[in-house]
């Protein structure tokens, strides 16, 4: 079973540690290193400078930006190897862009990251990385396209929050957690294409106590995604459409690889999208696994593949390994789904035949599809279901 008592309290606990407020002692404001709000003059030093500041501080410490719109054409990294103070507030009151020319930043992994960093609070602003036309390179199959970067990314750092923030037309993944402990992340926004290629709105994986709240995503990816190694996850008041849905995966990616537990799910509401809450592994061995997973409280209003688990994930049927795959998932709970699908198959399991899914439990489900009979598919699953469940359970 998931530690549902454990995962809360500290859900619990990262919420009144967030709505503590400490008036910093030092403020940095960047205009005050050079930053001009006119959108057109790079400000990136100004904003490496008033880190460093706040860096050398040992009290709490906020770098302010105020309204107006802040050229930032290439990546910047905050470190926080060499910080004192363990208290810094981005306090974001203006827009950060980036260049209208893709290829400055396409070629980065990342556009803003944080790196080692502790006590690290992100508060308001957005993030605007103008990947529209990279996006249709990408699109067109043209050559020279370059990956793109993630908007905003966080790697192994501690004690993070992220509240209020808007991420616009990020070129890949618009916030990334990744090899973090203790992050709190509530009311962001993230608003890209349906078509936008890999704009995932927050993928999270090697992590532990991430805590998901009252976030709105539109984009051309999942939504939320959830990569190995993620440990208590908690996600609550969701919505997600256009998008790809909630993901556990792609898992199985290599054949060592952290399995993923302690995973909730709560008030989700997706619309239009792709898939509902989806568990996706390619098909080949792997040590992964997925264990102790709630969905609970979810809406669905046409979307194509509502509940699915998916061990033959291989997008586009390139170069698909063709194997049973090695992850094994046991323990996935879905009470109280309702809505439309898509589609006639509303629930599809597709598990490992030499890692069957076991404990899948279906608790109050009730799918509809335009008023016709709608369908389960199982294959390679043991579980058991409760209460009405609609489409009749193949479990």
């Amino acid at each position: 079973m998931v530690n549902v008592t454990n995962c809360l309290y500290r859900v619990v606990v990262l919420m009144i540690l967030q709505s503590l407020v400490v008036e910093s002692a030092f403020i940095y404001n960047v205009l005050s290193f050079g930053a001009k709000p006119n959108g057109a003059t790079d400000s990136t030093q100004a904003f490496v400078d008033a880190w460093s500041a706040a860096c050398a501080s040992n009290d709490s410490t906020t770098i302010s930006v105020p309204k107006g719109r802040y050229l930032l054409p290439s990546a910047i990294k905050f470190r926080g190897d060499k910080c004192k103070t363990l208290d810094i507030t981005f306090q974001i009151d203006g827009t950060l862009i980036a260049s209208s020319d893709y290829r400055i930043l396409g070629q980065a992994n990342n556009w803003l990251s944080f790196e080692r960093v502790t006590g690290v609070s992100i508060v308001g602003g957005t993030l605007d990385a103008k990947g529209t036309a990279l996006w249709a390179c990408k699109l067109a199959a043209s050559t020279g396209c370059p990956n793109g970067a993630t908007s905003l990314r966080f790697t192994n750092s501690k004690n993070i929050s992220i509240n209020g923030l808007t991420s616009l037309n990020s070129q890949m993944f618009h916030i990334v957690v990744n090899g973090c402990q203790d992050v709190y992340i509530r009311g962001v926004k993230v608003n890209a294409a349906g078509n936008s290629p890999n704009t995932d709105g927050i993928h999270v994986q090697l992590s532990r106590n991430v805590a998901i709240f009252n976030t709105s995503i539109k984009t051309g990816d999942d939504c939320v995604s959830i990569g190995p190694g993620m440990k208590d996850l908690w996600v609550e008041q969701i919505s997600c459409g256009p998008g790809h849905g909630i993901s556990i995966g792609s898992l199985a990616k290599d054949l060592e690889e952290e399995g993923v537990q302690n995973v909730t799910v709560r008030n989700a509401i997706f619309k239009g999208t792709q898939n509902g809450l989806r568990i996706k592994s390619w098909p080949r061995p792997s040590s992964g696994f997925v264990q102790g997973v709630q969905f609970i409280d979810a809406v669905m209003l046409n979307v194509q593949n509502p509940i699915v688990i998916d061990q033959k994930y291989c997008p586009r049927n390139i170069n698909c390994p063709a194997q049973a795959s090695g992850v094994k998932i046991s323990d996935v709970l879905y009470r109280n789904i309702q809505g439309t699908s898509g589609r006639a198959v509303a629930i599809k399991f597709d598990c490992s035949a030499t890692n069957p899914c076991s404990g899948i439990r279906l608790e109050n489900v009730s799918l509809t599809y335009r008023n016709q009979v709608v369908q389960s598919h199982c294959t390679n699953v043991n579980g058991n279901t409760s209460g009405i469940v609609q489409p009749n359970s193949c479990v």
